[in-house]
Order: C-alpha cells, then sequence, then structure tokens
C-alpha cells in the first residue's frame, strides 16, 4: 500500500520535475546565446555599435511578445506554448552559425534570427512559470517551495551555462556555442512534449470566449488593468524596467567589449557571468534560509543598491579581472535575494484566473527598456568610449535602485494586498499566480 503511495506521488512530482528541468537546461542555452552572440558579433564586425544594433533588434519582439502575447498563452495551451517557443529558437540559432559556415549570412539575416529568437522566446518562458503553482499543487509541494526551486536551477543553469560558454568560445569559437545553444531548446522542448501531459492546467482554457479580436483586445486589457490598479507591482515593473535595460547594455555590450579590451577576453567573460551567477545561487539559498525572517522592504532596498551600480563603477575604475570577479559575485548573492522576494509579492497579489494576461502585462513593462539598453550601450561606447559608457549606465542603474527607498507604495511589500488602489479594476486574492517581474540582474 505504501508502495502504491510512493509510486502515485512519484507520477505526479513528473510534470513538475520535467518543467523545471526544462527551465533550467533553457536558461543554461540563454546563456550560452547571452555571451555568444555578442561575441560573435564582435569577432565579425569588430563593432561594438553593431553588438548593440543586433542587441536591440533581439530584444524589441521580446517586448511585442510580452505585450500581446498573455491571452495567446491561455487560448493555445501552456505546453503547447512552451514547446512551439523552444522549436522555433531552436532553429533561428542553429540558422546563424549554419549561416556563417556557409558564407550565406548578412548582417540583416543576423538581425532577423535574433528577432525571431526574441519573440518566441517570451512566450515559452512565460507559459513554464505560470504553470508552477499548479505543478506544486499536483505534486503536493507548497509554493514557496517550488518557486525556490524553479528560481534555484534558473541561477544554477545560468551559471553553468555562462561558463561554458567562456571555455568553449575560447577553445572553438562562438559558432559552437551557439550550435550547443541550438540542442538546449530542442531538449527543453522533448521534456515539456512528453513530462507535461495530461494536466488541466497545461492545456488550452477552453472556457475562453471565440477568438475575435474583440474579446482578445479585452482579455488583454484586464492584464493591463490589473497591473496599474496595483501600486506596489506598479513601482516594482517600473524599476525593474531601468534596471533590465541598463543590464541588457552591460550584458550585450559593456561586459563583452570590457573582456574583450581590458581582461583576458572569452574566459574572463564567462567566468566573470558565471561568479555573478554562483552568488545569486548563493543569494536565493541564503534568503530561503534566513532571509525571510527580516522585512522584506529592508532586505529588498539594501540588496538592490548592491546588486548592479558597483559593478559598472569597478569595471570603469579598474583593468583587471581580480577587482570586477569579487564585485559580480557580492553583487550576485544580493540579487540573488530579490526574485524570490518578487515571486511571492507577486504571488500573494494576482488572482489565478489572470495569471498568464498580469504575466504579459508584467513581462512586457519590466523588459520594455531592453531594446533601448541594449543599443544605447552600443552607441555610448562608439561616442564616449568603454569608460564612459559604463559610468553613464551605472548613474542611471542606481538612480533606479533609490525607488525603494523614496517611494510610498514600497511600503506595501511587507503587508500583502494592501497597496491596491481604491480605483483599481479589481481587487487582488491572496492566491498563487502570477510570474514574478523578474529582473535580470537574478
Amino acid at each position: 500500500m505504501e508502495g502504491g503511495n510512493r509510486a502515485r506521488t512519484g507520477r505526479h512530482h513528473i510534470p513538475l520535475t520535467a518543467v523545471l528541468a526544462a527551465n533550467s537546461i533553457s536558461t543554461a542555452g540563454t546563456s550560452l546565446t547571452l555571451i555568444g552572440v555578442p561575441w560573435f558579433v564582435l569577432e565579425t564586425t569588430g563593432s561594438a555599435g553593431r553588438a548593440g544594433v543586433v542587441a536591440f533588434c533581439a530584444t524589441l519582439p521580446i517586448v511585442v511578445a510580452a505585450l500581446v502575447g498573455g491571452p495567446v498563452i491561455d487560448r493555445i495551451g501552456r505546453r503547447r506554448v512552451s514547446v512551439a517557443s523552444d522549436a522555433v529558437c531552436g532553429v533561428a540559432v542553429a540558422a546563424v552559425p549554419l549561416l556563417h559556415h556557409a558564407g550565406a549570412l548578412h548582417f540583416w539575416m543576423l538581425c532577423a534570427l535574433m528577432a525571431l529568437n526574441g519573440l518566441a522566446h517570451t512566450p515559452g518562458n512565460t507559459a513554464r512559470y505560470v504553470l508552477v503553482p499548479d505543478l506544486a499543487e499536483h505534486a503536493g509541494v507548497t509554493l514557496a517551495r517550488a518557486a525556490s526551486l524553479f528560481d534555484a536551477v534558473s541561477r544554477g543553469a545560468r551559471m553553468v551555462g555562462a561558463a561554458l560558454a567562456g571555455v568553449l568560445i575560447a577553445a572553438t569559437g562562438a559558432q559552437t556555442v551557439l550550435l550547443l545553444d541550438a540542442a538546449t531548446f530542442g531538449l527543453s522542448a522533448l521534456l515539456v512534449a512528453v513530462g507535461v501531459r495530461g494536466l488541466r492546467a497545461a492545456e488550452p482554457v477552453k472556457s475562453a470566449a471565440p477568438v475575435s479580436l474583440r474579446a482578445y483586445g479585452s482579455e488583454l486589457k484586464e492584464g493591463y488593468a490589473y497591473l496599474l490598479g496595483n501600486r506596489l507591482l506598479l513601482a516594482v515593473v517600473v524599476m525593474v524596467m531601468f534596471m533590465n535595460g541598463t543590464d541588457q547594455g552591460w550584458n550585450a555590450v559593456l561586459l563583452p567589449v570590457h573582456a574583450e579590451s581590458r581582461l583576458g577576453g572569452a574566459t574572463d567573460l564567462g567566468l566573470l557571468t558565471a561568479l555573478f551567477g554562483a552568488g545569486g545561487l548563493t543569494g536565493a539559498l541564503l534568503y530561503g534560509a534566513v532571509g525571510h525572517r527580516f522585512s522584506r522592504r529592508t532586505v529588498f532596498s539594501v540588496c538592490v543598491l548592491l546588486c548592479g551600480a558597483p559593478r559598472f563603477a569597478v569595471a570603469a575604475l579598474t583593468g583587471t579581472t581580480l577587482p570586477l570577479a569579487v564585485t559580480m559575485a557580492l553583487g550576485g548573492v544580493a540579487g540573488g535575494m530579490l526574485n524570490p522576494i518578487l515571486t511571492t509579492v507577486t504571488y500573494e497579489r494576482v488572482p489565478e484566473e489572470l495569471r498568464s494576461r498580469v504575466a504579459g502585462a508584467l513581462t512586457a513593462g519590466c523588459e520594455l527598456a531592453m531594446p533601448v539598453g541594449g543599443l544605447a550601450a552600443g552607441l555610448l561606447v562608439e561616442g564616449l568610449g568603454a569608460t564612459g559608457a559604463l559610468l553613464a549606465m551605472g548613474g542611471v542603474y542606481f538612480l533606479a535602485t533609490l525607488s525603494p527607498l523614496v517611494l510610498p507604495a514600497w511600503r506595501g511589500m511587507d503587508a500583502p494586498g494592501s497597496d491596491v488602489s481604491s480605483s483599481g479594476p479589481c481587487r487582488p486574492r491572496p492566491e498563487p499566480a502570477a510570474r514574478t517581474p523578474r529582473s535580470s540582474v537574478s
């Protein structure tokens, strides 16, 4: 009898395990792209400006997909969206080195392929994330534990992917990294296709209104209206928007240029990114162990100041790897404490029936500045030099992260559900719900 119960429990854990594994593999592949694509552009063009243009083309469709994609995920089904997303991303990424090897890759093609990758990537990420509460309930796992696992495996995957990318670029070139990235998308799609079957939450929403532009617009409006009516979530989104924009400039242009010109090249780039990821994993585990005992707002306010701006300043003012490595490791620890807090805050405030719609609105808002961030970093390097660009973007980051200290809306972080505007379109209920507005620093 006990053996039968254990077997049923094991089967109930399969969908959650499959999604965790798929997301970790996809995240590792994203780390490969994060390092491989900018390095590929610098290798083949030698232009920081062009690296910024590619970053712009890769991230603008992410925002577009997030702006309009929430209701689509419910109608098509979260499982199908996740699988299709990874399949398209795998084809787009694989095409870059294959076309380059054939001598047929033009710069506009690279931009178009990265745009396709960005357009398909966000719906898949969102679909997996919004499944977590239902998969946790199906597996008999607490929501807090499932969210922590989701975040922890993602951080570990980023760390491994970044380290592997640096080694592979140094040993075999950026093209090999992109081919490996394509393979990770394929494996992620297979895991979700096989492991997440027969779950009602993963299938299309049958109760949705008939397909029409009016119905779709109404559903889309619901997500944005809910977000605009929640002062705390809106404050989080605005701050994270600036953080993610400057982080995109850092990841896509500033750090690769700094590593190429002043540090040890691709190996140091991979090492620094991996250290940041390792710090993030440590911070997430540390918050889970002791951080939750303290005021959320206090922990968040301190950590958000430490996680970003210092690395821009250290990179600008030093030309060696060690100071930046220490800064990024410590900044990663601080950054690792942010997403568990944001995840909990979001889960407490968004009702289940609005999960995908609000998730799309949150993602769109948080990623709105990312296209501009990458492009601006490239232009700033061309105009001010690497040091000037680092100081300028670091200053923007610092000003954005002062928000929790000065805006009253952040006081609601320690009081679940108490921050909703009286004019808001709907009241939050303390149910597990939407995707957190995640900062790219972690």
